[in-house]
């Protein structure tokens, strides 16, 4: 049963709960979207995720530019505003539902060893699917993007884009001088948390690793995870960007959109997009830019549909070449080793009964504290580095998430169609923990260096692209991720959750019956079997110098050989954060409307020069 399930049959007795609710938090639900348009607008921001509410809202600051903002999907609800709830939101409209290609060396026990893929389809796009998790990732992430050629984008660059964007509400953190306070996009402690995530912190504490804000000068340590809330309840890009901005007249913002196509005309000018509403097809035309904020998945297969990719890929699929570029590879993603699970002898851990019953409902509706305000259960972060990092610099390549919950949760009828196991991995390492409490560690390795790809699958915008990360297909990341798994163990059976009675599960993963149970070639089949996403697809369109063969645009984001055209989301990452998505997604966005308005003024400066 899915957390949107569990909350439907509590919904009666809650009516006059959420009544008052919904009139506490209007400003937050009203709705910003249209359904009329203009022939034209000065910018045409294609998304309304991460980065797409952020360009428009921005960009919509100066009265003198008209901006639309076209997204795929509808709006935010009642259910996606729980920040527990995350999960039960994929797989329905708000989610494309995406799926990879078989893997060759990973996702042996997954159906059809696929990786399922969510990717927000809504106002707010992945950060409503999201775990609301906010981290900015590594400093010496961003200088590695710098010496590789994206230039101005080092760290002192892009640090004042995440305090510019961020309104931290915890008093602690909110002195230390690494965050801000006023942004747009609130962040804070969860309100609530188990008893197992100060076990995790002092179980960090045992392994040399101190309690840290992970924000804040130092990476490597333990911590709770801050996370994008606001009164205890989802804050979306959407919310925080959009709903402040609704009244603005120079902003329209269209849902249900579908863009099928951007038109570039003869002179390599990108001038219009192409869209479909409810079995309409629609062109409206920008003046000045055209900015694609359509995800890491998105963003590339709107590209190669409109002639801008590998030539050899479109010419096979009859699209006439616009520009011929490396569109769809470099594709990496965070990705975790399942498995890491222990049992605890006491009634902790997140299920539906401890969760959502009356007491826990009124605590969420009326004043946002409970255990509904969790960030999908993730309680605790760990950065830590294996002996595959250089253990004298501050550059983790693990992090360790605390999941107070596993695939045997409410007898596996939660979390279990989401993982996307076999049945025969069900019935025979979970099963016999159906009845148990439990939570897992999961090992997430920070810099892979496999690379996969996206391309089309067909010239038809509505079938989905071909997805292939090739997860474990360079050798030295699955040495890696035994490291992490390792280290994980130690961290769950360790003496502060010794204390609830934590055992690691003793089943075994099928196929990996023969090595020796615990043995690095056991670990390794374990991450082989169940590979699993957290969900950062990136590095699609890369960014890089424009003498650089394998970068779709430059450091201001502008697509190479094509005029008036930008991609801004995740897939400009050379390389993959360390540390979730989200917030670095937003920080690009902050960035790229400054550069957008400083060319704008600069060609209005030009232009009095010449009169």
């Amino acid at each position: 049963m899915g957390i949107a399930s569990m909350v439907a049959l509590s919904m009666p007795a809650m009516l006059p709960l959420m009544t008052l609710f919904v009139m506490k938090r209007a400003d937050n639900i009203m709705p910003v979207q249209r359904d009329s348009w203009d022939r034209d607008y000065d910018y045409i921001v294609v998304g309304a995720g991460s980065a797409g509410s952020v360009l428009a809202s921005r960009l919509s600051e100066d009265p003198t530019v008209r901006v639309l903002l076209l997204e795929a999907g509808g709006s935010e609800n009642l259910i996606s505003d729980i920040p527990i709830a995350y999960q039960s939101l994929q797989q329905t409209p708000m989610d494309w539902s995406y799926r990879t290609e078989p893997q060759e060396a990973a996702c042996f026990g997954h159906k059809e060893k696929r990786s399922l893929w969510p990717r927000g389809r809504v106002l707010g796009g992945s950060s409503v699917l999201n775990a609301n998790i906010y981290t900015r990732g590594n400093k010496r992430d961003y200088d590695q993007w710098a010496k590789s050629g994206a230039h101005g984008w080092s760290w002192p660059e892009v640090m004042p884009y995440f305090i510019k964007s961020e309104d931290q509400t915890d008093p602690h953190l909110m002195k230390n001088g690494y965050h801000g306070t006023g942004g747009y996009l609130s962040v804070s402690l969860p309100p609530y948390l188990t008893p197992l995530a100060h076990a995790f912190t002092s179980a960090g504490q045992l392994l040399g690793y101190p309690t840290i804000d992970y924000n804040g000068p130092v990476q490597s340590g333990f911590a709770v995870p801050q996370g994008t809330l606001r009164s205890g309840a989802r804050c979306s890009t959407a919310k925080a960007y959009l709903i402040p901005a609704k009244s603005r007249p120079n902003l329209h913002v269209i849902a249900f959109a579908f863009v099928t196509r951007i038109v570039v005309d003869d002179h390599r000018r990108a001038t219009a997009v192409q869209f479909d509403r409810f079995s309409l097809s629609y062109i409206v035309y920008a003046n000045r830019e055209i900015l694609v904020a359509a995800g890491a998945v998105n963003s590339p297969q709107l590209l190669m549909l409109s002639g801008i990719g590998p030539a050899d890929h479109l010419k096979s699929m009859g699209i006439p070449v616009v520009a011929n570029l490396p569109v769809g590879y470099n594709l990496q993603d965070h990705i975790y080793a399942g498995g890491i699970h222990f049992k605890i002898n006491q009634p902790i851990p997140f299920s539906h009964e401890r969760t959502f019953n009356g007491a826990n409902m009124a605590k969420y509706f009326t004043a946002g504290t409970g255990p509904l305000t969790s960030l999908g259960g993730v309680e605790g972060l760990g950065f830590v580095s294996t002996k595959y990092a250089n253990l004298t610099d501050d550059w983790p390549d693990f992090e360790i998430h605390l999941s107070s919950a596993t695939v045997t949760t409410d007898g596996g009828r939660g979390l279990t169609h989401y993982a996307g196991l076999t049945d025969e991995v069900y019935a025979q390492v979970y099963k016999p923990y159906s009845t148990s409490h439990s939570f897992s560690l999961d090992p997430v390795l920070l810099r892979p260096k496999s690379r996969g790809y996206i391309r089309l699958r067909s010239p038809n915008p509505y079938d989905h692209p071909v997805i292939d990360p090739k997860y474990f297909t360079d050798p030295d990341d699955i040495h890696s991720m035994v490291e992490g798994m390792k280290i994980s163990i130690a961290v769950g059976i360790g003496p502060p959750f010794r204390k609830f009675g934590s055992q690691l599960f003793r089943t075994m993963f099928p196929g990996c019956e023969s090595y020796p149970y615990l043995s690095d070639e056991y670990l390794a089949c374990v991450a082989r079997s169940y590979t699993a996403t957290i969900y950062h697809p990136s590095g699609t369109c890369k960014m890089g110098a424009k003498w650089d063969p394998t970068a779709v645009v430059d450091p201001r984001l502008r697509v190479l050989g094509v005029r008036g055209l930008r991609v801004v989301d995740a897939s400009i990452m050379p390389t993959i954060v360390s540390g979730n998505t989200n917030a670095p997604v937003i920080m690009i966005a902050e960035r790229a409307a400054d550069f957008i308005r400083a060319e704008k003024s600069s060609d209005y400066l030009k232009l009095a020069a010449i009169l």
